[in-house]
């Protein structure tokens, strides 16, 4: 079977080095360019990933490539999905999809019109442990689901995700679009209604760095979900996805990222996790070849599973300016 070659447009987004190299480590892929804004970074990462930087958009892609992976500024997905759906390419798109609905609507429509597969980077839908959990609540194991209890707490990333005209948002645009997906993925549900608080408590300045949600699906299904920004450089990693599943006939546990080895290292100061296992950006560039391939795989997540998860982080921002709960449209 032929390789299927793949662009990389931006490393703006510290996932692209992961993808990059999750794209080199698997044999049916090559990353036959990179196109990036910041020449400088471009190159370096064609340097770095045995690829060739194209500075000029239009000339990347037109490049015998099958899908791009846009790893931009959030801001800039728009222009970059469009412009490659009518390009003919299948894309991967970092999260959140957007930074308004909008645009996101228009970036869906776009690779309909195309004929082009639309994915959106949730790789906590490749988790072992995720699939494990929501088989367990498909199968009935954990009667009916009642409340989820969810986390998504990190360390501020700095750069252009505190600078609101390129991030559309701080912690909660960032956080809250990946474990909404997954209560999404796991309930078959949507939500219904949005309530959060919002503030910039942990660093004091004009981003969002740490939020509380509360929603309502349409199945009657009730969850919470911190979305902070609540992690200190110092701490051994820079955040977690956990969820806390209640159910009629028993309780479930997921924490997605607890298989790690814990070092204390007298240099630095302080503990350090080094994880083991699966590696969940490596499942979600398998499946999104698979998608170049023809065949859109059950657990990558679509530009419509993008969509809804941007919905709920910008019925959040509402909710907090104005004080009411935000019924969703």
């Amino acid at each position: 079977m032929a390789p299927i070659k793949i662009g990389m447009a931006s490393f703006a987004h510290m996932h692209a080095g992961s993808y990059a190299s999750s794209l080199r480590s698997l044999p049916g892929a090559v990353i036959e360019c990179i196109w990036d804004a910041d020449e400088q970074r471009g190159k370096q990462m064609a340097e770095q990933f045995g690829s060739r930087y194209v500075g000029d958009l239009d000339e990347f892609l037109a490049a015998d490539i099958s899908g791009v992976v846009i790893c931009s500024e959030n801001a800039g997905h728009r222009d970059l999905a469009i412009r490659a759906a009518r390009a003919g390419k299948h894309i991967l798109c970092e999260k959140p999809i957007a930074t308004t609905v909008e645009d996101a609507r228009e970036m869906i429509d776009a690779a309909a019109a195309a004929g082009v597969h639309f994915a959106t980077a949730f790789p906590c839908r490749f988790s072992p442990a995720m699939w494990q959990l929501r088989e367990r609540v498909r199968s009935g194991e954990l009667g009916q689901v009642l409340a989820i209890a969810g986390t998504n707490r990190g360390t501020m990333p700095g750069g252009w995700f505190i600078e609101l005209d390129k991030s559309g948002g701080g912690a909660v645009i960032d956080h809250t679009v990946h474990v909404v997906d997954l209560m999404r993925w796991l309930t078959g549900a949507e939500v219904r209604q949005v309530y959060a608080e919002i503030s910039n408590k942990m660093y004091g300045l004009d981003f969002d760095d740490c939020g509380t949600l509360t929603m309502e699906f349409d199945n009657g299904v009730f969850a919470t979900l911190d979305t902070s920004w609540s992690r200190p450089k110092s701490y051994p990693t820079w955040g977690d996805v956990t969820m806390e599943v209640v159910g009629t006939e028993g309780t479930a546990s997921l924490d997605m990222f607890n298989q790690k080895i814990i070092g204390y290292n007298d240099a630095l100061m302080r503990a350090t996790y080094h994880p083991w296992g699966s590696n969940i950006d490596t499942g979600l560039v398998s499946a999104f070849l698979e998608a170049c391939r023809g065949n859109f795989p059950e657990r990558l997540a679509t530009g419509y599973d993008g969509l809804k998860a941007l919905e709920v982080a910008l019925a959040a921002y509402e909710s907090a300016r104005s004080g009411r709960t935000i019924a969703m449209a």
